[in-house]
């Protein structure tokens, strides 16, 4: 027996009988669903709450649209660099635990940041905040698949990403309006709170994992989990995938503002906020692909979210409200329902260690979100909004090679 064999952790050495996981349709299926929903819902309103309000932050604190971009860049960059380590720490300590302690954490950062006067601070707690917002981040899919019945988790990930889809635009929408009539200040300070009182709820009404059992924290053992993660014929094209996705995402809803905000729409900032409710498609598209991939498979349903995104980006180079407009929710529904289809294929892939899998993913999901994000300010400032459009093209063509190459291994 070779030393990969005998280092098979304690938590896939016991497989519980398929009657006790949660099924569909069940008290504790609804309470799991509204729990998971809600962290979902609090975390991305805390993470994109400052993405509506990045011209205001660039004129408050004197700086450039790329440099804006950091206040968001560095959240997801922390986040990424933070799930390297909360999904091998749930592994060994739990998951209800590092989730909650993440997302009061997190609400505790952003509202010390509704506080701060200099741009430092702010990226500070942005960046506190990023880091304390990976213990949700990962943990999450990797409790649904352990707790939910096989034959429920895409459908039941699909619903823990539309609340990521509507906490989005919460945070986008609630910030972009409460900006406009007030301050930056206080619509930060209000997301905070918000963010608060998901967490409590969260806390309350989610039940403990029943099929959890502790793994080791060594770093031996990690190592050889993470050789295999990446030695697979198909999780590092998921890996790929996700950073091509929220690469692409991001990039899109960074600088659209600066574009509306500017002749010849000229739009208000709490207008600019309002956009936000594409994001409604995002929570209707996820669950909806969740459930198609057991008729038509993942990888072609990924294909085809894949491609509703390319050809929403592309209506928003119209100079019409009228198209631009359904070109974003065209974008936002592809890449909710692309990103639910990705996601919930970590879980079943996955042979072992599954926090540490799914931390693999979403490090790479929200990499993605730095890198192209502040990217994107680049192409921005040379060429405008088809520069933009041509760069997230592009991502989005290496998304389709890479969901091809998924699709031929039939995984």
């Amino acid at each position: 027996m070779n030393v990969t064999t005998r280092l098979v952790t304690a938590e896939e050495s016991v497989t519980p009988p398929a009657e006790i996981y949660i099924k569909r349709g069940t008290p504790q299926f609804m309470r799991v669903t509204l729990a998971l929903f809600s962290a979902g819902l609090a975390t991305f309103a805390l993470l994109y709450c400052v993405q509506p309000i990045l011209p205001i932050l660039s004129q408050a604190f004197g700086v450039s649209p790329a440099a804006s971009s950091l206040s968001l860049s560095i959240s997801t960059g922390l986040l990424a660099l933070g799930l390297l380590v909360t999904g091998p720490l749930s592994d060994a300590v739990g998951r209800k635990n590092v989730m909650v302690t993440a997302l009061m954490l997190a609400a505790l950062f952003t509202l010390l940041s509704a506080g701060m006067s200099s741009w430092h601070g702010i990226l500070l707690m942005r960046a506190l905040t990023g880091l304390a917002l990976s213990g949700v981040a990962a943990v999450g899919m990797t409790y649904l698949s352990e707790e939910i019945h096989p034959s429920a988790i895409a459908f039941s990930m699909g619903l823990y990403i539309s609340g990521n889809s509507i906490g989005g635009m919460s945070g986008r929408l609630l910030s972009g309006v409460i900006a406009d009539f007030t301050s930056w200040r206080v619509a930060v300070a209000v997301i905070g709170c918000f963010a608060l009182a998901g967490a409590l709820m969260f806390w309350k009404i989610l039940p403990p994992s029943r099929h959890f059992r502790p793994a080791s924290l060594r770093p031996r053992s990690l190592l050889i989990n993470f050789r295999l993660h990446w030695r697979d014929s198909g999780l590092p094209l998921l890996f790929a995938e996700g950073f091509l996705l929220m690469g692409a995402f991001v990039t899109l809803f960074n600088y659209i503002g600066y574009r509306l905000l500017s002749p010849p729409w000229s739009l208000s900032q709490a207008v600019v906020g309002l956009l936000s409710v594409v994001y409604l498609t995002g929570s209707w598209s996820s669950p909806k692909a969740g459930a198609m991939t057991a008729k038509y498979g993942r990888a072609a349903v990924l294909l085809a979210s894949v491609t509703l995104m390319l050809a929403g980006v592309l209506i928003t180079l119209a100079n019409t409200l009228w198209l631009i407009f359904p070109g974003m929710m065209l974008f936002t529904a592809g890449f909710f329902a692309a990103h639910s289809v990705a996601s919930g294929w970590i879980g079943p892939r996955a042979r072992r260690a599954k926090g540490q899998a799914s931390s693999l993913y979403l490090f790479s999901y929200y990499l993605g979100s730095s890198l192209a994000g502040t990217l994107g300010g680049v192409f921005w400032h040379h060429f405008g909004w088809p520069g933009i459009a041509g760069f997230i093209t592009l991502l989005l063509l290496l998304a389709l090679m890479t969901g091809f190459r998924l699709r031929s291994k039939k995984l």
